[in-house]
């Protein structure tokens, strides 16, 4: 007898059925017991006529005829079961089978090996990973290719700052803070090429919205006449990601269109000074409120943002070089996205490192043998999921996740 998952059991009414999974909820009555098993596609309810039955978050297998009951998860239940215990296990440290799982930040991270298992926890990272999947399809329909890129490097990405040294074999490396070296090369291969992995930050802030790694979603193309190429890609992939999670409750206005303002633009409605450099956190909070407010929308492109805020590989906006062809998708008041278009003469390469290239000579040896207009953009994927479900800390959508004090579990 093979096994039935929870969502199949409507279909054995009046059948005998073996069903597995996690003992999530006891309720014991006089005469009659209830358990309410968990398995990978929710939950069953079995009724007993005995009060022997397994603890909570026992492993079982259970045997049982299937009936019709409306009051019960899935409108049946199983009756009459025989038992057999494949896993014992000790009392969880939370309660898995209430409703909300009221636990600090924490205690979720420190018995993370449970508190997953909790279905609001559990929709999460299931809603996490629809939204990956809907990534890599909105690009595979428009001719993309997935690349795997190192994850150890040879020198800093971005900068020399904020990275991760490594002892490799006797030599320094780093731990890659991005893939944008390899997804700019990749685009003299394919054309358009994207990448799902890990990047790692040194990073110094300990606030609810940064980590020391983190999945990035990257994408790079070629053949552009500007960032707005970019973007309007992008907006189709958010707008998958997006449709994607529907399914389990979390929403996103994303219009049509979505808004764009200039990076000055952007700095009067937030009430900044005109010679400010970047937006703060307060700032992107004033925006989004802006876009909702006047454009029904929880996105909002900003472009145009001072050269001398940008990596040395962005390239300038034509006619007004200190403006630079990029840009930041805000989402609900927060930078998700960064992107925008990267030189590609190797020239303009030299000119912008001061002709100092460094450790940069195989990197720019794509340059020299002829590169497309390209750019490109990268979505942090925790970041997303936070916004998305409303979490006050992006430790809340990242599995086991890594700061300041953390690398454990």
């Amino acid at each position: 007898m093979h096994r039935i998952l929870s969502s199949q059991l409507s279909q054995y009414v009046g059948q005998t059925v073996n069903v597995a999974g996690w003992v999530h909820r006891r309720r014991l009555l006089a005469k009659v017991a209830f358990v309410v098993l968990r398995d990978r596609e929710g939950l069953l309810q079995i009724v007993c006529k005995e009060s022997a039955v397994p603890a909570e978050e026992q492993v079982v297998a259970v045997t049982g005829r299937v009936v019709a009951n409306e009051a019960a998860p899935g409108g049946v239940e199983l009756v009459e079961p025989v038992f057999t215990v494949l896993g014992e296990a000790e009392p969880p440290p939370v309660e898995l089978f209430r409703p909300e799982l009221n636990a600090s930040l924490p205690m979720l991270l420190d018995h993370a090996a449970v508190t997953l298992r909790h279905p609001q926890r559990k929709k999460v990272f299931a809603a996490s990973a629809k939204a990956v999947g809907a990534f890599r399809r909105a690009l595979d329909e428009r001719g993309f290719t997935e690349v795997f890129t190192p994850k150890i490097v040879g020198s800093a990405t971005e900068s020399g700052a904020n990275v991760f040294e490594i002892d490799y074999f006797g030599a320094k490396a780093y731990l890659a803070q991005s893939p944008q070296f390899y997804k700019q090369t990749m685009v003299g291969v394919f054309e358009r090429v994207y990448e799902v992995g890990p990047v790692f930050r040194a990073e110094p802030h300990d606030t609810s919205r940064h980590l020391a790694t983190y999945t990035s979603l990257d994408a790079e193309l070629g053949f552009i006449e500007s960032h707005r190429d970019v973007m309007a890609v992008l907006t189709e992939v958010i707008r998958a990601m997006v449709g994607a999670v529907e399914e389990f409750g979390f929403q996103a206005a994303v219009p049509a269109q979505i808004p764009v303002l200039h990076f000055l633009e952007a700095l009067k409605i937030a009430g900044a000074p005109e010679d400010e450099p970047d937006l703060a956190p307060e700032h992107e909070r004033a925006l989004g409120e802006w876009a909702a407010r006047e454009h029904g929308s929880d996105f909002l492109y900003v472009e145009g943002y001072p050269m001398r805020k940008r990596p040395f590989y962005t390239h300038p906006q034509p006619g007004e070089p200190r403006w630079s062809n990029s840009f930041d998708l805000l989402f609900r008041g927060l930078e998700l996205v960064t992107g925008g278009q990267r030189l590609h003469r190797h020239e303009d390469y030299l000119a912008a490192l001061n002709h100092d290239t460094g450790s940069l000579e195989t990197y720019l040896e794509a340059f020299r043998h002829g590169m497309p207009p390209h750019g490109g953009f990268a979505i942090g994927l925790e970041r997303f999921m936070a916004r998305l479900t409303g979490a006050s800390n992006v430790r809340e959508t990242t599995l086991f996740p890594r700061d300041l004090h953390r690398v454990a579990p």
